[in-house]
């Protein structure tokens, strides 16, 4: 596959988004936010997206210039839309307003409905920790079709539905719980598929029901479908991530479709002040401990803790480049020819 530098992708997409005249400043923010994605080894989240929200900028999905209107003011509790926005500009400016929030009431609960792709959901736990916060966050994707099964379910109806949390730990990196409720997440199908590579077994059904390793079953018709992961429990939290991250936020349910390239998220985060819980006077030092004594379960002391694993790729990644899979590239080149819609 071919490599690239990562000052070259920003540069790059950045670019390919300006030729298309996306205002400078968000250009260089998308740009940005997918390549520290992709040097944090989440590619399926990172500068291949690109392409799909070029595709949906063109089909009048997605609005470039858009920006996350407040719809409500409680004090602690506020309410946004992103207007089909970049997710990319749109969440950063919620979490910036929430975290500013926090500052007065030592609490605040955020709805975001209707932004546009909102990409790497650990990017805004890393935003709250960096102002010392706790942060939850439980959001949910509406794309043209659902693509997960509900426990004991044969069609699919719920999304791959990201749940979070951020932890700050006072003079280390902090804890950055991210993942979908599906076993692997959606794009990373689409890379299995790109690279001609097998899925797990245990993450996907065929159009039948049956088991399957191919991710042709969730990128072409018929389609199969996603399982969630731990059976019950993640088609659990999966509902959960619906009900809260869209239909309490005023967002679109799974329910809701649409055709198009569109990836619709809408999210509930819950930001939290921990010098104002009963463990402020304790709470930065369990921390470590807690983390040394769960590391000591491995003689080695190599295990890896939330977070931990995609800091050790973007080491890597800085240092050494980003791959990117050559039917994605060969998307990205595409782009280049795009001087006008």
């Amino acid at each position: 596959m071919p490599v690239f530098s990562h000052s070259y992708l920003r540069e790059y997409l950045r670019d390919r988004l300006t030729d298309i005249h996306v205002a400078a400043d968000i250009a260089s923010e998308v740009a940005n936010n997918l390549v520290e994605a992709s040097l944090k080894g989440h590619d399926s989240h990172g500068v291949s997206m690109l392409p799909r929200y070029v595709a949906a900028i063109a089909e009048g999905d997605l609005h470039p210039a858009a920006r996350g209107v407040k719809t409500a003011d409680f004090g602690a509790l506020l309410a946004f839309d992103g207007q089909q926005g970049f997710g990319q500009v749109v969440g950063r400016e919620v979490m910036t307003q929430g975290i500013e929030r926090v500052r007065e009431t030592g609490v605040a609960v955020i709805s975001l409905a209707n932004s546009h792709h909102l990409g790497r959901i650990g990017a805004w736990a890393e935003q709250a920790a960096d102002a010392g916060l706790v942060s939850l966050h439980f959001a949910n994707v509406n794309n043209s079709r659902p693509n997960v099964l509900p426990w004991q379910g044969v069609a699919a109806r719920l999304g791959t539905n990201p749940f979070c949390a951020g932890i700050p730990v006072e003079g280390s990196q902090p804890i950055i719980l991210d993942f979908a409720t599906s076993t692997i997440a959606g794009n990373k199908a689409r890379i299995a598929w790109n690279v001609g590579k097998a899925l797990p077994p245990g993450c996907a059904v065929d159009n039948e029901g049956q088991p399957t390793t191919d991710p042709r079953w969730l990128m072409t018709s018929p389609f199969g479908a996603l399982l969630a992961f731990g059976e019950h429990k993640g088609a659990g939290l999966s509902l959960v991530c619906s009900l809260l991250g869209a239909a309490l936020t005023g967002g679109k349910t799974e329910r809701q479709l649409e055709p198009g390239k569109r990836i619709v998220n809408s999210m509930l985060s819950i930001l939290i002040d921990p010098q104002r819980l009963g463990g402020a006077s304790s709470y930065q030092a369990e921390i470590p401990e807690l983390l040394k004594w769960v590391k000591s379960s491995a003689s080695d002391n190599q295990i890896l803790l939330p977070g931990e694993k995609a800091r050790q790729a973007y080491q890597q990644r800085w240092q050494h480049g980003i791959e990117v899979d050559e039917v994605s590239w060969q998307q990205l080149a595409e782009l280049q020819k795009l001087s006008v819609l």
